[in-house]
């Protein structure tokens, strides 16, 4: 089969992350509002391209004050970088549906390159004849490398916020229309 471009379905997709709080709690969130494509062959699915971008205001971690502290310039400055971005510059098979995911991750408008490991883990049919492409990566960023330096000293001597970051998407994709 050919190449052909798939679009992210954002009903079923996430990009999701962990970081460390006060050195031992682990907040979780989301960027609720996801797009992207992804350029494959359907029969080749851990060979190809894959962009994807998160609309930074739609940051969610369940604490309304926490989004609030994140959409600023302490933060992700949702004024200043509207979107993140990922964009993948390489694949390298890993064995069966296994492959390393590099690309490039903006952030705050710094570009750094990052790898994930990632695996195509089904293409299958929905309930209305459409073919999905379903995939997972995981890696960890260091969020100081995008500028993200905001933080508190803890009485124990640990930070209030963690640098690492750990990212995840979570992508189901559809044929887009011709």
């Amino acid at each position: 089969m050919p190449v052909t471009s798939w679009n992210i379905d954002p009903a079923h997709s996430s990009v999701l992350f962990i970081a460390r709080h006060m050195v031992v709690a682990r907040v979780h969130g989301r960027f609720e509002r996801v797009s992207g494509v992804l350029r494959v062959d359907a029969e080749l699915p851990t060979q190809g391209e894959v962009e994807v971008s998160a609309d930074t205001a739609s940051i969610y971690t369940g604490s309304p004050d926490r989004d609030t502290h994140l959409r600023s310039p302490d933060f992700l400055d949702v004024e200043g970088a509207p979107k993140l971005t990922f964009r993948s510059t390489g694949l390298e098979p890993t064995g069966g549906s296994g492959f390393r995911l590099l690309g490039e991750l903006t952030i705050r408008n710094v570009t750094k390159p990052v790898v994930f490991e990632a695996r195509h883990t089904a293409t299958s049919k929905d309930p209305w004849g459409s073919t999905r492409l379903i995939y997972t990566a995981k890696g960890i960023i260091n969020r100081s490398d995008f500028g993200i330096r905001w933080n508190k000293t803890l009485d124990n001597g640990g930070w209030l916020v963690g640098e690492k970051v750990d990212v995840e998407l979570d992508i189901q994709a559809v044929p887009a229309a011709s």
